[in-house]
Formats: C-alpha cells, sequence, structure tokens
C-alpha cells in the first residue's frame, strides 16, 4: 500500500499538469490565449494588493521597532514559565499572526539552537503548522476582492490562531512531556 501511495503521489502532479491543457484542446478551448488572458488579470490583481502589502509590511515594521512586542513578551512570559512552557516559543505566538517569514525564521533558529528534537523545537515546530498569517491572509484575500469592512474576520482569525497555540503546546506536552 506505501509503494502504491508514493507511486501516485510522484505521478500525480505531472498527470494533472498534462491532463489539463489536453481536456482543454479537446473541448476545443484556446489554451495558450486563454492562459495569457489569465495571466494578465493576475498582473491587475498583484499590482492591486501592493498597497496593502506595503501597509502590513509598514505596520508590522513599526510594531517590532517601537518595542510593543518586546513588552508583550515581557508580561506574558511569568504566566508561560509558571505554567511549564518555554519561554521561547512565547515569541512565536506573537509572529505567527503577523509574519511568516518571520515566525519560520524564528521556527528555524529555535530548531538550530535546541534541535528538532527538543521539546521547544517539538513545540514550535507544532504552532508553525497549526497556525496562520492572519494578518497576511486577510490583507491579501480581502484587499484582492476590495473588502472593506472586515467585520469579524480579523477577531476569529486571530482567536484561532490563539487556540492553535494553546493547542500546539498542549498536544506536545500530553504527546512528548
Amino acid at each position: 500500500m506505501y509503494a502504491l501511495v508514493t507511486t501516485l503521489s510522484a505521478w500525480m502532479i505531472p498527470a494533472m499538469i498534462a491532463f489539463i491543457p489536453l481536456y482543454a484542446a479537446y473541448r476545443k478551448v484556446p489554451v495558450y490565449e486563454t492562459f495569457v488572458e489569465g495571466a494578465k488579470d493576475g498582473f491587475g490583481t498583484a499590482v492591486g494588493l501592493i498597497p496593502h502589502l506595503v501597509g502590513m509590511i509598514t505596520a508590522i515594521s513599526m510594531f517590532r521597532a517601537s518595542g510593543a512586542m518586546d513588552l508583550m513578551l515581557a508580561a506574558v512570559k511569568p504566566l508561560f514559565e509558571r505554567l511549564g512552557v518555554p519561554s521561547e516559543v512565547v515569541p512565536l505566538g506573537l509572529l505567527r499572526p503577523i509574519t511568516g517569514a518571520g515566525s519560520l525564521a524564528y521556527t528555524t533558529d529555535l530548531i538550530k539552537t535546541y534541535g528538532p528534537d527538543s521539546m521547544i523545537g517539538r513545540i514550535a515546530s507544532t504552532i508553525q503548522g497549526s497556525t496562520d498569517t492572519t494578518l497576511y491572509v486577510l490583507t491579501v484575500y480581502f484587499g484582492a476582492v476590495g473588502i472593506r469592512r472586515t467585520r469579524y474576520a480579523l477577531k476569529v482569525g486571530l482567536f484561532s490562531d490563539l487556540v492553535g497555540f494553546v493547542a500546539a503546546i498542549a498536544v506536545c506536552m500530553i504527546v512528548f512531556g
């Protein structure tokens, strides 16, 4: 069974890449022209996203440079230490909803420092996989379609990141602790 799944997964993407244009040609769809038209639409979307991304990156830089992140970390670290949670993973809980690249760099640094099989490495990896870059997602997706009122999306997104952070720690403490 393992060999079958491995073989299927290795051939699935090349098969889809071959199937889609062949099926389109069979249906008499102008494949190249349709692709170029889609690329033009994608370029317009990318250009429209630039102001939203610049705003988000500026806000993140200001948040980190102002020292606000350090103040928040200093406030919550004692609580986590009392609960037996390694304080080294706390910044990841704050970084992950804000920046994917920054949180990945921080996770990589934790794994290099403490090792992938350490409790810190396992918790960091689990947090990285069970949370999302909420602010980036809202900026890109809502900005792409022109949604101005996010309503509950930000609150729900940040709450789900918090739940993912706590659950990642709890699961790692139960499984590996």
